[in-house]
């Protein structure tokens, strides 16, 4: 697993490069993330709430509530790439959470252990420097590499499903 800076938005901000492992094949990982309408997603400790809005064609809404950051839901529009394994997501009410934007992209790969995940994310908002710098708990670091151990563990745990 690793997280690394990368160039921001030529807008400023910062951004990053998440990239793990999931050892289950592609189809398998992409079902999971590709679920919407799910319940698994408040099991996440950075979660409060989570709400499908909708999905047309390609594109799905839905909502977020974290424990971080202000009380009001994260609107978040993600748009699927099946050919490619790619998913594309922008925050839609930025400036309602704080942020002056958030997007990025998802990509799976098929690797032979399973499925190589890259995430790549620009953001902006009041503290995101010093967020994207704290090394300790509750920093970026801390944030992505939690979420990757978590959805690595809820992936094998659904998989049989």
């Amino acid at each position: 697993m690793s997280v690394s800076e990368i160039e921001p938005d030529q807008r400023g901000g910062k951004a990053y490069r998440l990239t793990y492992r999931v050892p289950v094949p592609i189809d398998v990982y992409w079902q999971f993330k590709t679920d919407f309408d799910n319940d698994f997603l408040v099991s996440n400790k950075f979660i409060r709430e989570h709400h499908f809005i909708s999905r047309t064609g390609d594109t799905a809404v839905t909502e977020n509530k974290y424990i971080h950051g202000p009380d009001v839901f994260f609107r978040w529009q993600t748009t699927i790439f099946q050919d490619t394994y790619n998913l594309e997501f922008v925050l839609l009410n930025p400036e309602a959470c704080g942020q002056k934007f958030h997007y990025g992209s998802i990509q799976l790969e098929p690797v032979p252990e399973g499925t190589k995940v890259t995430q790549t994310a620009y953001f902006d908002f009041w503290g995101a420097s010093f967020w994207a710098a704290y090394p300790w708990g509750g920093g970026m670091t801390d944030f992505l590499t939690y979420t990757a151990h978590w959805e690595q563990d809820v992936v094998m745990r659904l998989k049989n499903r």
